[in-house]
C-alpha cells in the first residue's frame, strides 16, 4: 500500500506587521483588548500577492524535500483569497516555480482549506495517480477587511505555508482525515458583497465586509473540532495519549485552549503561534507545522493531531504520522521582493477608504 509522506515544508511571512498597538491608532481598541478576547498581539500584512506568498513557500518546501520543480505532480492551493479566479492562483504558482509538469487547482474551504487540499493531494498519492505533491495554504486575508470594524480587523492576517508530499511505502503522512460542512448556518461566517450573486451594476458596495458572529462560530468550532479530532483518533485505533502534538487551526486561543482541556494535553503539546500572525485562514495550519518542526517540537515517529474550522461552514481533522526526517534537506535563499514600509503604511489608502464610508454613511 502506497502512503503519502510529508517530506518537505516551509512558510513564507511577509516582513510588515501590524499590531494591536497600530490598530488603537485608528480604530476604537486597545492591546489588552485584542489580546483577551484573542489571543493575537499582531499579524503581517503583505506588500505582493497570493500567488507570490505561496510560491516562496512552496520553494522552501521543495528546497527542504531535496526535489525540483521538475518533479512535481501536482500543486494543489487552498486560498480564500485568490489573485484571480479565471484562471486559477496556483496555475500562477506553477508558472513562477517552472513546474511544468505538474496538474494545478485551487481549492476554497476557507480555514479549513488546508485539510481539505491535504487529503485530496494524499488520496491521489495512495491510489497511484501521482507521486510527488505541493500543497499550499496561502491568504492574503488583509485585502477583505473593513478596517472600521473593530470586530474583525483586529483578528486576520497574511502568510502561505507549505508542505511536500512523496509517495513511500511507509505508513506515514496524513493517515486519517474527517471532513464535513454545516451549511445550515454557514450565513455566520462570510464575506458580503462579493461573487457573482452581487449586483454588478447596482448597489455595488463602497467596502467588502466580514460578517462573523464570534459566539456562535466559537460554539460551533470548539464542538465540531473536537468531534471530528476524536472520530479520527479512534479511527486511527490509537488513544489520546498516543497524540504528541496537537497543531490546530491558529483562529482564537480560546478555541485553541478548549480542545487542549478537551484532550487533557500539556502545553508542550500544542503549538500555538496566533500571537504572532493572527488569524491566516487556510495557511496557519502548515505555518504552525513548518514553525514546529523549526522549534524542534516534531520528533520522528510523532503523532501528530491538526484541526480546523472555517466559512461554510467546514471544519475538520486529520491524523498525520510523521516520518523519520525532521531537518530540510536543503535550503531556499529566495527572498520576497523588498519592502520599506510598515504594515499602517501598506495598508493607509485601505484604511481612509474603509473610514471615509463610515463617516459617509
Amino acid at each position: 500500500m502506497k502512503y503519502a509522506e510529508i517530506t518537505g515544508w516551509g512558510k513564507c511571512m511577509p516582513p510588515a506587521q501590524l499590531t494591536n498597538d497600530d490598530l488603537a491608532t485608528f480604530v476604537e481598541t486597545n492591546d489588552e483588548w485584542i489580546t483577551t478576547r484573542t489571543g493575537i498581539k499582531a499579524r503581517r500584512i503583505s506588500h505582493v500577492n497570493t500567488a507570490e506568498l505561496a510560491a516562496l513557500a512552496a520553494k522552501r518546501a521543495m528546497a527542504a524535500a531535496g526535489i525540483s520543480a521538475e518533479e512535481v505532480d501536482l500543486i494543489a492551493i487552498a486560498t480564500s483569497c485568490p489573485d484571480t479566479l479565471v484562471p486559477n492562483t496556483a496555475s500562477k504558482v506553477q508558472q513562477i516555480l517552472g513546474a511544468k509538469n505538474a496538474a494545478a487547482f485551487d481549492i476554497n474551504s476557507a480555514c479549513t482549506g488546508f485539510l481539505y487540499a491535504l487529503q485530496n493531494a494524499t488520496a491521489q498519492v495512495r491510489i497511484g495517480a501521482i507521486n510527488k505533491a505541493i500543497v499550499i495554504g496561502a491568504e492574503r486575508m488583509s485585502w477583505y477587511i473593513n478596517w472600521a470594524r473593530r470586530e474583525t480587523c483586529v483578528l486576520f492576517g497574511d502568510g502561505a505555508g507549505a508542505v511536500v508530499i512523496e509517495a513511500n511505502e511507509q505508513p506515514t503522512g496524513l493517515i486519517e482525515a474527517k471532513l464535513g460542512c454545516d451549511s445550515e448556518a454557514r450565513d455566520i461566517l462570510e464575506i458580503r458583497g462579493f461573487g457573482t450573486d452581487m449586483d454588478r451594476y447596482e448597489n455595488a458596495p463602497t467596502a467588502l465586509d466580514i460578517n462573523f458572529m464570534g459566539p456562535d462560530i466559537f460554539k460551533r468550532a470548539v464542538k465540531a473540532m473536537g468531534q471530528a479530532s476524536s472520530h479520527v483518533i479512534e479511527k486511527a485505533g490509537l488513544t489520546v495519549e498516543d497524540v504528541n502534538l496537537l497543531v490546530p487551526h491558529q483562529a482564537n486561543l480560546r478555541i485553541i485552549a478548549a480542545l487542549q482541556k478537551q484532550f487533557k494535553l500539556a502545553d508542550d503539546q500544542v503549538m500555538v503561534n496566533i500571537q504572532k500572525y493572527g488569524n491566516t485562514s487556510a495557511a496557519t495550519v502548515p505555518i504552525a507545522l513548518c514553525e514546529a518542526l523549526e522549534e524542534g517540537r516534531v520528533q520522528p515517529g510523532d503523532n501528530i493531531m491538526t484541526a480546523a474550522f472555517g466559512a461554510g461552514l467546514t471544519w475538520g481533522a486529520g491524523y498525520i504520522k510523521w516520518g523519520q526526517r525532521v531537518t530540510p534537506l536543503g535550503e531556499c535563499h529566495d527572498e520576497l521582493p523588498a519592502n520599506s514600509k510598515t504594515g499602517k503604511e501598506l495598508l493607509k489608502t485601505a484604511i481612509d477608504h474603509c473610514l471615509k464610508s463610515v463617516e459617509n454613511s
